[in-house]
């Protein structure tokens, strides 16, 4: 494991957290004997682009410093290469990295778990999803789910998981179930008026949500929530138990999994790590130990 290692920080990441998180991860790092090299970018597309450099030039690990959006960009760079993935939560969501089970907004305690496992060689291998060229760590969402992100993402307060809360009621007024077509590893057609359809292959998001609670990141297959359609009323009932998980008990709930889903619905765009995909028909591959993360 060469000593030198990249941070990937997002400086707006957590209403500015990701540029004040930097420092003490970067204080931490060097104090644990790494030589770091910070990467940022004018925008998304140069910031991808400087960290292929750093993941091609031979960086012995890629650390990205943000929320869920960041871990999403990093993940394009090092998915599929010999480069260890690490994450320094700083985020409003933070979904991968409570998945995982890394530490959540302390950029100091992260980092010293991370120079600790790679001074250990303690890597895992997680699976990703795969859209087109996009991979994605968490949860592929559509329907419902996909506009609340839409909303909660434009939205400045509140933080957190109360945001994606509010921006819920505010999408219930309007949404109507959609007509789904669900195609399951190239066999299993399912066609139904469903609330949403989650393609799980970590277990949340949106801060917390749960909505793919059986998720495992190393079965190399996806679970795939499906709400049927559900009136306003029983949402509003079930939405608390997401972030518990127990809404897949309920009878309009249903979960199947697969390594491969298509899943098609009119208007419909597809988010995924809370970036938004384009518009649905999309086609969802699982494959397996397709990145490298370092600890816990």
């Amino acid at each position: 494991m060469t000593c030198e290692i990249t941070l990937f920080v997002n400086p707006t990441a957590g209403r500015g957290r990701g540029a004040r998180a930097a420092r003490p991860a970067a204080s931490a790092l060097r104090a644990a004997g790494f030589s770091v090299r910070t990467v940022l970018g004018e925008n998304a597309p140069d910031a991808l682009a400087r960290a292929r450099a750093a993941v091609r030039d031979g960086t012995g690990a890629l650390i990205a410093v943000g929320g869920d959006g960041m871990a999403h960009l990093a993940l394009q760079a090092v998915a599929g290469t010999r480069t260890p993935f690490g994450l320094i939560a700083v985020g409003t969501g933070n979904d991968l990295a409570r998945t995982l089970g890394l530490p959540v907004r302390d950029p100091a305690a992260a980092a010293r778990l991370i120079a600790e496992a790679l001074k250990d060689s303690r890597l895992n291998g997680i699976d990703l999803g795969l859209v087109g060229d996009q991979w994605f760590g968490t949860v592929l969402a559509s329907g419902l789910d996909s506009r609340v992100n839409d909303r909660g993402n434009r939205m400045r307060w509140p933080l957190g998981r109360f945001k994606y809360d509010l921006a819920l009621l505010a999408e219930l007024a309007a949404f109507r179930p959609v007509p789904y077509r669900i195609t399951l590893d190239d066999g299993e057609v399912r066609e139904v008026e469903a609330t949403l359809v989650a393609v799980g292959n970590g277990s949340s998001y949106g801060g917390g949500m749960r909505i793919c609670p059986g998720a495992d990141l190393t079965d190399g297959l996806f679970d795939v929530t499906v709400v049927g359609d559900c009136t306003r009323t029983t949402l509003l009932r079930v939405f608390p138990r997401v972030y518990r998980g127990t809404h897949v008990e309920h009878p309009k709930v249903s979960v199947v999994r697969a390594a491969k889903v298509e899943i098609a619905a009119p208007d419909v765009t597809g988010y995924a790590d809370g970036e938004p995909l384009g518009p649905l028909p999309l086609t969802a591959r699982c494959v397996r130990a397709a990145v490298s993360v370092i600890g816990p």
